[in-house]
Order: C-alpha cells, then structure tokens, then sequence
C-alpha cells in the first residue's frame, strides 16, 4: 500500500483534469456553481501534486511511473483547464499555443529516452508549474475584476516565458541522455563483438 499509494494519488488527480474541463464548459462564463466546483478540482489536484511527491520522498518509494506520470497529470491539468479557458472565457489562445508546443516536446522526449534514463521534473519546471496554476486559479475565480484579470494574464505571460527556457534546457538533457545511450549501446556492442571473435583484432 506505501508504495503504491503516491502512484494512486497520481492517477486520481488525471482522473480531475476531465471533470474539472467539463464543469468549466458546462458553466459557459456565468460564474455559476459549476465554475465554484471546477476551482475547488483545480485547487484539489494542486494539492495531490505536493501530496503524492511528499509521500514518495518520505516513503522512499520513488519510482519511474511517477516521475513520468506526475508531470504528465500536470501537463495534462494546466492544457485542459487553459484550453477550457481561452473557450469559455476568450482569453488570449497564444500562450496556450507556446505551452502545447513546449509540453508536447519535453514530454516525447522523455519518453523517447526513458528505457536508458528517467528525466525528473526541474526545479525551473516547478517553478513554471506554480506560476501557471496561480494564473489558472486567478482566472477560475467567479466575479472578480478587470484588473485582477489583468494580473492572472501577467503571471500567466510569466509562466510561458519560464516555460520556453526550461523547454530549451529540457532539449539539452535529452539531447545529452539520447547521445550518453547512444555510445554506451555503441560500446557494449564492441565489447560483445570483440568477446565472440576471442577479444583479437586483426
């Protein structure tokens, strides 16, 4: 149970991302009861996020699943309450545009290098993380004005500026990991070659 516990955590806070999106839609701007709900899910899965870190450091439980699957459930939180966003409310699609981009990319290839080596968040990721949930928050609060609007879309144009340079410094360590496998693939297949052939070279 501890050591399946943080992954559990993980997985329900993907399991908010679609309903926290779907009661956004369903409330359409008017800042209903729905938008309160969505808010309170946003709010919940930021917690999870700390939660299941904080159990897996403590319980020396840290795993691969979770190092890929907590920025994953992220990734996943941030796009879909934007997207719902930039739908329902109109704000601006760009930086969503320059977030997909970024997730997409730093996502495939983590994966893409996952067998050698597992890439765990940054703290520059972190750091982006939390600047774009306080900007999701601001903007999932019913009934405020303009000016605390003008405040969300500030710290929100933080978070992409932080996101494309840790995307540029995500690119260098899996470019570095893909090439660090590479030659020790390379390498492991010249130790076998030369072990069939007696270890002689002619």
């Amino acid at each position: 149970m501890t050591a399946t516990l943080p992954n559990v955590i993980t997985a329900l806070r993907l399991v908010m991302v679609p309903v926290a999106v779907i009661l956004l839609i369903m409330d359409g701007g008017q800042d209903g009861a729905e938008r309160w709900w969505a808010l309170i899910l946003v709010l919940l899965a930021s917690l999870t996020d700390w939660l299941d870190g904080y159990l897996a450091r403590r319980w020396n439980v840290v795993s691969s699943f979770g190092k890929l699957a907590d920025p994953i459930a992220d990734k996943a939180l941030v796009l879909g309450i934007l997207a719902a966003l930039v739908w329902v409310d109109g704000i601006p699609w760009w930086p969503l545009a320059i977030l997909i981009v970024r997730e997409v990319g730093v996502t495939v290839g983590r994966l893409a290098v996952a067998k050698g080596v597992v890439i765990p968040a940054s703290r520059g990721g972190k750091i982006k993380t939390v600047l774009q949930m306080t900007a999701i928050c601001m903007y999932l609060v019913p009934g405020m004005p303009g000016w605390f609007d003008a405040i969300a879309w500030w710290v929100l144009v933080a978070a992409v500026v932080v996101a494309v340079i840790t995307g540029v410094d995500y690119a260098r360590m899996i470019s570095r990991a893909a090439r660090d496998h590479r030659e020790g693939k390379n390498a492991t297949d010249h130790d076998a070659s030369r072990s069939a052939t007696g270890g002689s070279e002619n």
